[in-house]
C-alpha cells in the first residue's frame, strides 16, 4: 500500500481536480454584474480601479489575459478562470489542513508537536482522507464560495491567501523544532503582503496563527499567556492595517510636503529622502539582530521586509496612474493622492467604538486634515476636510443606530422600536447589533451555506429541514433554482466535528474557533453595516464558512467514533463514516448546481452593448453606478465596442479628478465640451449650489449662468454661517437659446419632429441644490451647441434629469436630449418622445438578447433588472407604432419581445401588463388575457404569503406586486374587461391598507 504521505497528496489533487472541473463547467463566460466588469477591464490593461485597488489580482489577471492570444472575447473567461483556480487551490489547501488536524486526532497525538514520522494504519488513513474529502468538498460547494469562484472578483483569491497561510502555519508547527523552521513564518509574511494587494480579509487569520505559535513554543500555556498572545496578534493586525498600508505612504507624504514647501527642494525629493532613511533603518535593524544574536528580532525584521515585498505590488497603482489611463479612479499618481486612495477617503467612514447616534444634531464643524495638490513648484492646500462636531450627550459607546438618512431610519424601525427625536438606549443599540447585523447579515448567510436558502430574492431567509413544502409559497420563491434545502446535514456534521475537536484537541479547536470568529463576527462588528444594503453581502464571510468546513471534515471522525460500538474494524468504520459524511457535499452540489451554473449567461455584457448601440456616433452617455457602468467599461476597454461613445458616470462627476479625465481624449472620443476652469470644480469648490431666490431675477440664460459660475461672480454669491461665500442659483427658471438654423443643418432632428424644434429650451430646476455633476451637465449643454449627441441611460434616477424630460427622445435604452419639445409630454406618464424608426432599427436589428429565451438558465434578481427594462422599451415602441396606425409593425415588435424573453425564462415583471392593450389592438387577445391572469394570480399568491410573514423585510416585493396589480387593473379597464379589473381592484383594496 502507498505511504500516507503519497496518498494524502494524491487524494488532495483529486479533490482539487473535482473543484476545478466544477468551477470551469459553471464559469460565467463574460463579465458578471457588479465589480467584475471593472476588474476584468483593469486587469486586461492594468488600469486603476476603485479604491483601495487590488494590484496583485490585476497583475495575475493581466498574466492570464495574455493567453487569449488576441481574441478579446476570451479575456473575460480567462480572468474568471483565475478566480476558479484560486478557489480550487483554496479547496486543496483546506483538504491538507483538515488532514493535518485529523491525523493528530486519529493517531492519538493531539496538540502542537511534530507528528510527521507517525504512519497511520490503513484504516486510519482512510478515515483521515475521508475527513479531508468531506470537509473540502463541503466548502467547495458552499453557496457563497461557489458564487465567488465563477466570476472575476477578489474574494476567491483572498480566500486562497487565507487558506495558504493557515496551511503554511500548520506546516511550520510540524517543523518548529528544525533550525530553519522560521522560513515558513517568513513565507507567511510574504503571502500576507501579497494578500494586501487582493483584499484585507486575510489579515484576520493572524490571531489564529498567533495561537499556533504560542502553543508550539510553550509547552505549558496559561490563560494570561493566551490573553497576551491575543493582544499581540491583534496589535500586529492593527500595525499592518493602519501602520504599514496607509501609514508608510502617509509618512512619506509628510516628508514630501516638508522638503518641497519648507526647504524648497524639487518634487519627489522628500519621497527619496524618506526611502533612503527607511532603508537605512531596516539595515540598522538587521545589523542589531546579528550583533545581538537575537533570532526573534531577525525573524521579525525578515517578516516585515517580506510583507513590504508583497505589498510592493501596490506600486503598480501610482505608476499606471501617472500615465493617465482611461480608467484612473481617484487619479493616485503621486504619494499624496495615493494615500487618499489607500484610505478609501471617498467612501467616508462609520463610527465604530464611540460616536453619534442617528438623532444627533451637529453643533459645529472643524477643519480636519488638509488635502494637498501640486501647484507651480509647491504643494498647496486644496481643501481641508470638514469634521462634524456633535454634543457629547448625543454620542454613545458602540453606536450601531447611527445613520440619519431617512431610508435608514425607516429600516432601523423594522428591527428596533426607536423614535425620531429620542436617543436610542444601549439595549436598542445592542438589539440592532445582534438581531440585524449579526443575526440577519451574518448568521443568515452562514446558514445559507450549510442549512439551506429560501430563494434568490434579496432578504431571502433560511430553509430549515422542518420548513413546510412549497405549498403556499409564491411561485417566484417556490420555483427559484436558488431554493436549496440541505436538511441541515452540513451543519450537523460541522457541530459533530466541533464537539469532537473540542473534546479531543482543545488547543487546535481554539485556533479554528478564533479563525471562525475573526473572519465572521469580528467583521460584522467592524463593518457596522447600515440597515439596508444594495445587495447581499455574504461573500464577505467566506473565511468563517472555510473555518466551519474544517469541522465538517472532522465530523467524519466524530461519526466514526460514534460507530465504534457497531463497527470494530477501522477500515469499515472509516468507509461508513465517510459515506455518511459525503451526504453533505453531495446534497450541496446537487441542490446548488442549477443556481451556480452561469456557463451560458451573456446578459450583463449584452446589456452594455445594447446601451452603447442605443447611442449615435460620438455620443456622450450619462450613467449610474456599478451595474450600469462596469459592464460598459468592460465592453469598451476589452472588446473595443463603441469606443466613440464617452461614458460619464454621474456619481464620479461630483469629483474633480474625474472631470479632469473627461476633459481628455479617450480612444475615438474627443474631450467632453466642459468649459469651466479646473479651479471652479476643484474638490471643495462648487460641490453644490443652493437655490437662493432673487425676486429680481425671473429667469436665467444657461450660458450666462455658466459664465458667472466660471467667473465666481458676486452676483451668485451668498454668505454661509461659516462666513465663507457660496455660489447659488437665483431662480428655478432656466432657458437655453437654440440656433435653429445650425441645428437643422446638423440634421439631428427627425423629419417628423421638425415642427417641434424650439428656439429656446425652458425648464424648471426645482428648489433643490445643483450638485457638481448637474453643473457639469449644464455646462456641457451650454457649450456643446448640439455638436455631440448627449444621452442619459434609461436606468438613471429621474432626479438627475433636472426636469429636462420634455426634451428627451427615446432611441433604445437611452434618452437623447434634443432642442425639440414633445407636445404630448405628461410628467405623470412615460419619459421621452419615441423615435420609432430609429428605435426599431436598434432594438429589432442591433440589440443582442443572447439566451434570454432559455428556461434552463438561471437568471437571478440582478440579472432580471435589464430584461424588465427591455420589456418597457418594447412596449413603448409598440405603442408608438399603434399610435401611428401601423399595426403590422407593432405586432412585429410585440412578437419579438415575447420571442426573446418568454415567461418561461424571464418571468413576467410589472412592466408586462403594459402589453395588454397593444396585444388586444393587434388581435392577440388570448396572450393579453393570459398575461392578466398570470400576473393577477402570482400577485395574489405573493401578497397572501408576505402578509402572513415578515413583510416589512420584503417592501420591494410587496410594492412590485401591488404595482403589477395596478397595471393589470388599468389595462383591464382600458380593454373593457370588467371581471379581470374587479379581481385586480379587489386584491388592491385587500392589501393596500396594510401598506
Amino acid at each position: 500500500m502507498r505511504s500516507y504521505k503519497s496518498l494524502n497528496n494524491l487524494v488532495g489533487w483529486l479533490v482539487f481536480a473535482i473543484a476545478t472541473l466544477t468551477y470551469l463547467l459553471t464559469l460565467e463566460p463574460t463579465a458578471s454584474f457588479w465589480d467584475c466588469g471593472e476588474f476584468i477591464a483593469c486587469s486586461y490593461k492594468l488600469l486603476v480601479p476603485h479604491p483601495p485597488g487590488a494590484p496583485t489580482f490585476l497583475l495575475l489577471g493581466r498574466l492570464f489575459s495574455l493567453f487569449s492570444f488576441g481574441d478579446v472575447t476570451k479575456v473575460s473567461v480567462l480572468i474568471n478562470t483565475l478566480s476558479a483556480l484560486s478557489s480550487s487551490f483554496t479547496v486543496l489547501f483546506l483538504f491538507w489542513t483538515i488532514t493535518m488536524l485529523a491525523k493528530k486526532l486519529v493517531v492519538g497525538r493531539p496538540g502542537m508537536h511534530d507528528d510527521r514520522h507517525v504512519e497511520p494504519t490503513g484504516g486510519q488513513t482512510l478515515l483521515i482522507l475521508g475527513a479531508g474529502v468531506v470537509g473540502a468538498l463541503a466548502f467547495a460547494f458552499s453557496d457563497s464560495f461557489w458564487f465567488n469562484a465563477v466570476e472575476a472578483e477578489v474574494y476567491a483569491m483572498s480566500a486562497l491567501c487565507t487558506a495558504a497561510v493557515v496551511w503554511i502555519m500548520l506546516k511550520w508547527e510540524n517543523r518548529a523544532d528544525e533550525a530553519d523552521s522560521d522560513k515558513w513564518l517568513i513565507l507567511i509574511a510574504y503571502v500576507i503582503g501579497l494578500s494586501i494587494g487582493v483584499h484585507l480579509l486575510n489579515l484576520l487569520a493572524i490571531p489564529a496563527l498567533g495561537f499556533i505559535y504560542y502553543y508550539r513554543r510553550h509547552q505549558n500555556p496559561t490563560m494570561w499567556g493566551g490573553i497576551f498572545t491575543l493582544v499581540i496578534s491583534s496589535v500586529i493586525v492593527g500595525l499592518i492595517l493602519a501602520g504599514i498600508i496607509p501609514g508608510l505612504p502617509t509618512l512619506a507624504g509628510a516628508f514630501e510636503v516638508f522638503f518641497v514647501n519648507s526647504i524648497g527642494l524639487p518634487f519627489s525629493s522628500g519621497l527619496i529622502f524618506f526611502l533612503l532613511l527607511f532603508v537605512a533603518l531596516i539595515w540598522f535593524g538587521f545589523r542589531y539582530s546579528f550583533k545581538a544574536h537575537n533570532r526573534l528580532i531577525n525573524t521579525a525584521m525578515l517578516s516585515f521586509v517580506f510583507i513590504l515585498i508583497g505589498y510592493s505590488s501596490y506600486l503598480v497603482v501610482p505608476i499606471r496612474s501617472s500615465y493617465l489611463p482611461t480608467i484612473n479612479e481617484n487619479a493616485p499618481k503621486d504619494v499624496l493622492s495615493f494615500v487618499s486612495y489607500l484610505k478609501r477617503e471617498q467612501y467616508g467612514d462609520r463610527p465604530l467604538l464611540y460616536g453619534p447616534q442617528f438623532n444627533a444634531e451637529p453643533i459645529d464643524q472643524k477643519e480636519g486634515a488638509p488635502r494637498y495638490v501640486r501647484k507651480g513648484d509647491k504643494y498647496v492646500i486644496a481643501e481641508r476636510r470638514l469634521e462634524t462636531i456633535y454634543r457629547d450627550e448625543d454620542k454613545m459607546l458602540i453606536p450601531r443606530i447611527y445613520s440619519p438618512a431617512p431610508e435608514h431610519i425607516y429600516n432601523y424601525k423594522k428591527w428596533v422600536d426607536i423614535q425620531e427625536g429620542v436617543k436610542p438606549t444601549m439595549g436598542q443599540n445592542l438589539s440592532f447589533l445582534f438581531r440585524y447585523q449579526m443575526g440577519h447579515m451574518y448568521w443568515r448567510y452562514f446558514l445559507w451555506n450549510y442549512v439551506g436558502r429560501d430563494s434568490d430574492i434579496q432578504q431571502a431567509g433560511v430553509v430549515w429541514p422542518t420548513s413546510a413544502g412549497k405549498a403556499g409559497l409564491p411561485e417566484r420563491i417556490a420555483s427559484s433554482p436558488a431554493r436549496n434545502n440541505f436538511f441541515a446535514i452540513p451543519l450537523i456534521m460541522g457541530l459533530i466535528g466541533l464537539f469532537f475537536h473540542v473534546r479531543r484537541d482543545g488547543r487546535n479547536a481554539l485556533v479554528i474557533g478564533l479563525l471562525f470568529v475573526f473572519t465572521g463576527l469580528a467583521i460584522v462588528f467592524y463593518l457596522n453595516q447600515p440597515p439596508i444594503e444594495p445587495r447581499e453581502r455574504d461573500y464577505t464571510f467566506t473565511g468563517a464558512t472555510y473555518a466551519f468546513a474544517i469541522w465538517i471534515g472532522l465530523g467524519v471522525l466524530g461519526l466514526a467514533d460514534l460507530l465504534k460500538a457497531v463497527l470494530k474494524a477501522d477500515g469499515a468504520r472509516a468507509i461508513a463514516a465517510t459515506l455518511v459524511g459525503l451526504l453533505a457535499p453531495g446534497l450541496m452540489v446537487a441542490q446548488g448546481w442549477d443556481d451556480h451554473d452561469r456557463s451560458d449567461r451573456y446578459n450583463s455584457v449584452d446589456s452594455a452593448k445594447n446601451l452603447l448601440n442605443s447611442c449615435a456616433p460620438n455620443a456622450i452617455l450619462f450613467t449610474n453606478g456599478d451595474n450600469d457602468t462596469f459592464p460598459l467599461w468592460y465592453a469598451q476597454e476589452v472588446e473595443g465596442v463603441r469606443t466613440d461613445v464617452r461614458v460619464a458616470v454621474l456619481s464620479y462627476l461630483n469629483t474633480d479628478w474625474y472631470i479632469d479625465q473627461m476633459k481628455r481624449r479617450s480612444y475615438l472620443s474627443q474631450p467632453l465640451p466642459i468649459s469651466m476652469n479646473s479651479d471652479n470644480y476643484a474638490q471643495g469648490t462648487n460641490d453644490y449650489l443652493p437655490y437662493v431666490e432673487n425676486p429680481a431675477v425671473q429667469e436665467v440664460n444657461l450660458r450666462e449662468f455658466i459664465g458667472l459660475v466660471d467667473q465666481n461672480s458676486p452676483l451668485l454669491q451668498v454668505q454661509t454661517q461659516s462666513g465663507r461665500p457660496l455660489l447659488s442659483f437665483p431662480t428655478r427658471k432656466f432657458y437655453l437659446p437654440v440656433d435653429t438654423a445650425a441645428v437643422e443643418a446638423l440634421g439631428i432632428i427627425p423629419k417628423d419632429r421638425r415642427k417641434q424644434l424650439v428656439s429656446r429650451m425652458e425648464w424648471d430646476m426645482g428648489k433643490g441644490a445643483i450638485e457638481k455633476k448637474n453643473l457639469v451637465i449644464l455646462d456641457m449643454l451650454a457649450t456643446n451647441n448640439w455638436k455631440r449627441p448627449v444621452y442619459f441611460s434609461s436606468t438613471v434616477n429621474s432626479a438627475d434629469f433636472m426636469n429636462l424630460q420634455p426634451y428627451f427622445q427615446l432611441e433604445g435604452m437611452a434618452y437623447r436630449i434634443l432642442p425639440a419639445k414633445d407636445p404630448n409630454y405628461d410628467p405623470r406618464g412615460n419619459e421621452g418622445y419615441v423615435a420609432k424608426d430609429l428605435m426599431f432599427e436598434n432594438m429589432m436589428k442591433k440589440f443582442a438578447f443572447r439566451n434570454l429565451d432559455r428556461a434552463d438558465i438561471f437568471y437571478d434578481e440582478n440579472n432580471l433588472r435589464f430584461p424588465a427594462n427591455y420589456r418597457d422599451k418594447f412596449s413603448r415602441l409598440a405603442e408608438a407604432y399603434l399610435a401611428a396606425g401601423d399595426k403590422a409593425t407593432a405586432k412585429q415588435v410585440l412578437d419579438k419581445c415575447f420571442q426573446v424573453m418568454p415567461d418561461k425564462s424571464i418571468r413576467y415583471d410589472y412592466y408586462v401588463p403594459q402589453f395588454v392593450v397593444p396585444l388586444m389592438q393587434v388581435g392577440e387577445k388570448a396572450r393579453a388575457n393570459e398575461i392578466m391572469d398570470t400576473m393577477t394570480n402570482r400577485a395574489q399568491q405573493s401578497l397572501a404569503y408576505y402578509s402572513s410573514h415578515n413583510n416589512s423585510l420584503f417592501d420591494m416585493e410587496v410594492q412590485t406586486n401591488l404595482l403589477a396589480l395596478q397595471s393589470v387593473y388599468r389595462a383591464a379597464e382600458e380593454v373593457g374587461d370588467q371581471a379581470r379589473a374587479k379581481k385586480a381592484v379587489d386584491l388592491l383594496n385587500q392589501y393596500y391598507p396594510r401598506q
